[in-house]
C-alpha cells in the first residue's frame, strides 16, 4: 500500500480527495477556498458571538501586557532605584493580573459554544436534508455517507473548530498584549523582535502543503515495501515456477528506491520546519540579547530589557508554537472534513448507472451511488505468459457506498480479483482505474485497504495496532469502532487500549478483529476483505460486515459464507474466466453455480465450519476447508 504525491499535479486533482469529491470542479478550486466561501456567511451571522468572545479575551490581553510591563517597572522603579517596596508592588500587580484571565476562562468557553454548536447543528441539518432529498428522489435510498456525516464527521468538525478558535483567539490577544507591552517599553524593540517572528511564521506556513504530501509519501512507501516483502516471502515458489524472478527483483528495487527518496524528501522538509520553529522561538530572544548594547544606548532601561525577554519567552513564543501545532495537525483535518459537506449533491436518479460487468447488466440496488471508486475494464490476468487466464476480459465497476460480494469455488480467481482490484497484482491486459484515474501504487493507501485472511498483528499496545493506518485516531473514535465492529469483548479481556498485545496469545479470530478495527478507523474509499472474517462466527461476521457497509466507502467482500452474499448489494459469481454479476435474487434465477453454492455452502446456523453441509461442499470443491472459528 502506498500513497504518493506528484508536485506537478493541480491541488484540485489530488487522488486523496474525500469520497464524493466532484472531479468536474476546477483544479484551482481547492478545499480551502471552498470551505472559506462557506465560512464567510456563517461568521458574519455570528458577529455578536465573536465580539463577546473577544470581550472576554481582553482580560488575557491585559494579563499578557502587565506580565512584562510589571517586571520592567519593578526593576526600574523599584529594585534598581533602591525602592524594594515599589518593586514588590509592581510584581504583585503582574501576579494579580493572572486572576482575571483565569476567571475569564468560564466566559470564553460559554461564548465558544455560541460558535461551535451552530456549526455542528448546521452540518447535521445539511447531511440530513441531503439524505432525505436523495431518499425522496430515489425510491427510498439513503446513502450511508450521510450517516457518517451526521455522527462521526460532524463531531470531528466540532472538535477541530473549537480547538482552532481557542488557539487562534489566544494567539491574537496574547500577541497583541505582548506587542503593546514592547511598544510601551521601547518602540525600537519591535525592529529586533518582529522580523524573525514574521519570517518564521511565513516559512512555517509555506511548509504545510509539501510537508503533508511528503509525510503521506513516506508512510506509503514504507507500507508498500513491507507489503511487497510479505507477499514475496509467501510466493517464492510461485515466482520460481512462473519465471518472474527478474521482474520481482526490479519491483523490489523500485520500491526500495521510492522509500529512500521519500525518506530523504521528508527529512529535508522536516529540517525546514525545524528552522521555521527556531526562527520564531529562538531567534527573537537571541537577537534581543545581541542588540542589548545598542538598545541600552538608545534609551532602553535594564528593566525594559528584562520585560522584553519576559514577553518573548512567556507569551509570544508559546503562543506561536501552539498556533503552528494547531495549524499543522487539526487545521488540515478540519478543512478536509468540512470540504466533505460542501460536495455537490448526488446526481439525479435518471442518470444512467455505470456498467457493472461484462456478463451482467443489472444495475445495483443503490442507484444514487454512481461515483465509481474502482473500475476494471476488459481486465485479463494470467500467472505466466503461457498460463490459462484466471481473469479473462472482466469489466466491473464498484461505486461509492456499494457492497459487492465475490463468490465462487476454490481456485476460481476470487483472491486474484481482489489483488488486481487492490493494485497488488498488475493485470496482463486491460486497465484498472481508481476514482476515474489509472491505478498507481503511489495512490494505493489513499484509496484502498486490502485485508487478507491472515491478519497482521504486531507486538505492541492494542492502541498502536488499531491506529496503525490512522495514527491520529482518538480514544472515543476507537471506542465507537470497537462497539461497531465487535471488538469490545477483546478490549475488555485485555483491560485497556494500552495493554500489551502478543500476537501468539491471540486467536486467529481475535487477530482478524484487530485488523478489521484498524481498517474501520482508516475508513478508506475502497475496502477489500479477502476472507478477512473467515475465523469469526456467523454473528460476529455479520456485525463486522454491517459496520463496514455503513461507512461511505465501497466494500468488496470475498465471501466464504452465503450470508455475506445475501447481505451485499450485488454479487459477482466467479467460475474461472466465466463470471456473472447481479443481485442475490437475480442470481438465484440466472446462475446455476450460484444456486449450487447457496445449497452447498457453509451453513449460517450453529453447524459451523465442520458441519455436514460444509464437508459436502468441500468434497465437491465448492469451499475451502477452514479451522473452527475462534470464540470471538
Amino acid at each position: 500500500m502506498k500513497r504518493g504525491d506528484d508536485p506537478a499535479r493541480p491541488v484540485g486533482d489530488d487522488p486523496a480527495r474525500p469520497v464524493g469529491h466532484d472531479p468536474a470542479r476546477p483544479a484551482r478550486d481547492t478545499a480551502l477556498r471552498r470551505v472559506s466561501r462557506e465560512a464567510r456567511p456563517f461568521l458574519r451571522a455570528r458577529t455578536g458571538a465573536i465580539l463577546r468572545l473577544a470581550g472576554w479575551s481582553l482580560l488575557e490581553f491585559a494579563q499578557t501586557f502587565l506580565s512584562g510591563y510589571g517586571v520592567a517597572r519593578a526593576l526600574d522603579d523599584g529594585f534598581l532605584a533602591g525602592r524594594p517596596a515599589t518593586g514588590l508592588l509592581w510584581l504583585a500587580v503582574a501576579a494579580v493580573a493572572v486572576l482575571p484571565s483565569v476567571l475569564a476562562a468560564r466566559g470564553v468557553f460559554g461564548r465558544l459554544a455560541d460558535l461551535v454548536e451552530p456549526l455542528r447543528d448546521g452540518l447535521v441539518r445539511r447531511a440530513v436534508a441531503r439524505a432525505l432529498s436523495g431518499a425522496l428522489g430515489r425510491s427510498g435510498d439513503v446513502s450511508t455517507r450521510s450517516l457518517s456525516q451526521v455522527t462521526h464527521q460532524s463531531e470531528i468538525a466540532r472538535d477541530g473548530w473549537a480547538g482552532l478558535v481557542l488557539t487562534l483567539r489566544s494567539f491574537v490577544f496574547t500577541a497583541a498584549g505582548a506587542v503593546t507591552g514592547l511598544l510601551a517599553l521601547s518602540p525600537a524593540l519591535l525592529l529586533i523582535v518582529l522580523p524573525p517572528l514574521v519570517l518564521g511564521s511565513a516559512l512555517f506556513l509555506g511548509t504545510l502543503p509539501p510537508m503533508a504530501a511528503r509525510q503521506r509519501a513516506y508512510i506509503a512507501a514504507d507500507e508498500a515495501y513491507a507489503a511487497h516483502a510479505g507477499d514475496l516471502a509467501a510466493s517464492v515458489r510461485d515466482i520460481a515456477a512462473a519465471g518472474t524472478a527478474e521482474r520481482t527483483v526490479a519491483e523490489s528495487r523500485a520500491l526500495a528506491d521510492a522509500q529512500l527518496a521519500a525518506s530523504r524528501s521528508l527529512a529535508r522538509w522536516s529540517a525546514v520546519r525545524v528552522v521555521a520553529l527556531a526562527v520564531c522561538g529562538r531567534f527573537p530572544p537571541l537577537l534581543l540579547l545581541l542588540g542589548a548594547p545598542w538598545l541600552l544606548r538608545n534609551g532602553l532601561t535594564p528593566g525594559g530589557l528584562v520585560g522584553a525577554l519576559t514577553y518573548l519567552t512567556q507569551a509570544l513564543a508559546p503562543a506561536v508554537q501552539a498556533l503552528m501545532t494547531m495549524l499543522g495537525t487539526a487545521g488540515g483535518r478540519l478543512v478536509v472534513v468540512l470540504d466533505r459537506f460542501t460536495d455537490a449533491p448526488p446526481p439525479p436518479a435518471d442518470e444512467p448507472a455505470p456498467a457493472t460487468s461484462a456478463d451482467s447488466p443489472p444495475p445495483p440496488r443503490h442507484p444514487a451511488r454512481h461515483t465509481p471508486v474502482a473500475e476494471l475494464h476488459e481486465v485479463t490476468f494470467a500467472y505466466g505468459p503461457r498460463a490459462h487466464p484466471v481473469l479473462d476480459r472482466l469489466s466491473l465497476t464498484v461505486g461509492a457506498g456499494e457492497h459487492l460480494a465475490v463468490v465462487g469455488p476454490s481456485g476460481s480467481g476470487k483472491s486474484t480479483l481482489a489483488a488486481v482490484l487492490a493494485g497488488t497484482e498488475r493485470p496482463t491486459g486491460g486497465a484498472v482505474r481508481w476514482r476515474g484515474r489509472p491505478a498507481r501504487p503511489a495512490d494505493a493507501t489513499s484509496v484502498r485497504v486490502l485485508l487478507p485472511q491472515h491478519a497482521y498483528v504486531f507486538t505492541g499496545t492494542l492502541r498502536d495496532n488499531l491506529r496503525y493506518l490512522r495514527p491520529d485516531a482518538r480514544d472515543r473514535e476507537i471506542a465507537a469502532m470497537a462497539d461497531a465492529v465487535g471488538l469490545d469483548a477483546l478490549l475488555s479481556r485485555l483491560g485497556s487500549l494500552d495493554a500489551a498485545v502478543e500476537p501468539d496469545r491471540l486467536s486467529q479470530g481475535e487477530r482478524q478483529l484487530v485488523a478489521l478495527g484498524r481498517a474501520y478507523l482508516a475508513a478508506p474509499p475502497l475496502l477489500i476483505l479477502d476472507e478477512a472474517t473467515s475465523r469469526l462466527d456467523p454473528a460476529a461476521e455479520t456485525r463486522a460486515e454491517l459496520a463496514f457497509a455503513a461507512l461511505p466507502g465501497a466494500l468488496v467482500v470475498v465471501a466464504h459464507r452465503i450470508g455475506s452474499a445475501r447481505r451485499a448489494d450485488r454479487t459477482l459469481v466467479m467460475d474461472g474466466p466465466r463470471t456473472r454479476c447481479g443481485t442475490p435474487g437475480e442470481l438465484l434465477r440466472t446462475s446455476a453455480l450460484y444456486r449450487d453454492l447457496s445449497g452447498l455452502w457453509e451453513p449460517e446456523e450453529p453447524a459451523g465450519p465442520e458441519g455436514p453441509e460444509a464437508r459436502r461442499g468441500e468434497e465437491h470443491g465448492i469451499i475451502r476447508s477452514t479451522p473452527p472459528p475462534s470464540p470471538v
